[in-house]
């Protein structure tokens, strides 16, 4: 049921001041929920500073002409160098001279405001954020945890980095012991990396069991893997816990989604995918530790039981976030993370809870809670849409405008 906003100024006015800007006249999903009735959207600076079923005056006006307004799409799941390409100093510097910027710009116009990266290179990566926030570089906010840490010849590093040596020491960071495992988030937590991401690559032993044959496409014959063992695991997620930042783990299985949860992560990056989520018990303990699930179905609706394990997760309350997976290579940045929207929602979500998975959920997930909602103080990362997106979630692609920290990024009207 729609329901008014909590901070619904009652009377619009603040004297005789004019906001910065007024978007008037839209419906609105405040990231949670539909708004009933139509109201004005007022920004000061960076921030939303009212939102009023009252008209407003600003420098600048909008007329939304009754369309909607809403959060900024976070994705917050993209690896954004490109794995194939960048293969050495030469072949990196070429990408971000030439690639990079494109690829930050097609994120904004498709009204993705904020990005994770969880598995880059930690300098460029790290280098690239700097410039967005400084304002020498055109981009979405970007967030970012460096490399990936995994298992000694774990996943990536043994599969997508395999013949691609330099690129393997910079995008993941392998592992063979606590002290390591240690060491590396304490140095990523030094270099104000935003998150921590560790891969316990699912459906495969502990160090010392059996071989897993990962298979994929890309890999016909296979590659043998092992899982993070335990105690690195929880190594690792501690020290990030102790830098104050919240660790994220790669799973496919139920069992390596339950091991991540015991050891303390606060979230999973892809979930269960390659077997049917059939243990009661595991969705219990997502619960009761609080845990952000987010299910990646842009790469991992190959998988048949991928989209039903997400509709049980999301029926029981679990916490869902956006995050397409997106990589260099397949589909168009910015694209897929509107085609993982839309298969969420083909995996039985309703677009609402995809539309919270992907603003507020992923704020969340990201520790951002100035992000996300479109309440007073906080930041003013908007989209204006000509038609409903919480009646189709296809209406996200029929975008007006985007206004990002303020400022009007994209005009397509």
């Amino acid at each position: 049921m729609p329901e008014e906003p909590e901070a619904t100024a009652s009377t619009g006015v603040r004297g005789s001041a004019a906001y910065d800007l007024v978007i008037r006249r839209a419906h609105v999903f405040d990231g949670r929920q539909a708004l009933a009735g139509l109201y004005d959207v007022a920004v000061d600076g960076a921030q939303i500073a009212f939102v009023s079923a009252q008209p407003l005056r600003g420098r600048q006006e909008v007329d939304a002409a009754e369309g909607w307004v809403m959060p900024g799409l976070i994705d917050t799941h993209i690896h954004f160098y490109d794995v194939h390409a960048v293969s050495g100093p030469d072949s990196m510097r070429a990408f971000e001279q030439n690639e990079l910027p494109g690829r930050l710009g097609l994120f904004l116009d498709h009204g993705i405001t904020t990005i994770k990266s969880v598995g880059d290179p930690t300098g460029g990566i790290l280098d690239t954020r700097a410039k967005i926030a400084a304002g020498t570089l055109r981009g979405p906010r970007l967030l970012a945890t460096g490399c990936g840490i995994t298992g000694r010849d774990g996943h990536p590093a043994a599969t997508v980095f395999s013949g691609n040596p330099w690129a393997r020491e910079r995008f993941t960071g392998e592992v063979d012991s606590v002290q390591q495992i240690r060491d590396l988030v304490h140095h990523l937590a030094d270099r104000k990396v935003d998150a921590v991401k560790l891969l316990s690559e699912g459906a495969c032993a502990h160090s010392g069991g059996p071989k897993y044959l990962w298979r994929n496409p890309a890999f016909p014959d296979g590659v043998e893997l092992e899982r993070l063992p335990l105690d690195l695991l929880r190594a690792g997620i501690e020290a990030g816990h102790e830098r104050g930042l919240r660790v994220t783990v790669h799973t496919t299985q139920q069992v390596a989604a339950r091991e991540a949860i015991e050891a303390g992560a606060d979230g999973l990056e892809h979930g269960v995918t390659v077997e049917p989520l059939t243990d009661h018990s595991l969705i219990d303990l997502m619960l009761e530790h609080d845990i952000t699930y987010t299910p990646t179905l842009w790469i991992d609706d190959a998988h048949p039981d991928a989209r039903g394990n997400l509709k049980k997760v999301a029926d029981a309350g679990v916490h869902v976030a956006l995050g397409s997976d997106t990589f260099s290579g397949r589909g168009l940045f910015g694209a897929n993370t509107l085609e993982e929207a839309e298969l969420m929602v083909a995996a039985g979500m309703a677009p609402t809870q995809v539309l919270s998975a992907g603003t507020s959920g992923a704020a969340r997930q990201c520790a951002r809670p100035d992000l996300g909602t479109v309440s007073p103080g906080k930041r003013a990362d908007l989209l204006v849409l000509n038609a409903d997106p919480t009646a189709d979630i296809g209406n996200l692609r029929d975008l007006r405008m985007v206004i990002l920290n303020g400022e009007l990024t994209v005009d397509k009207r």
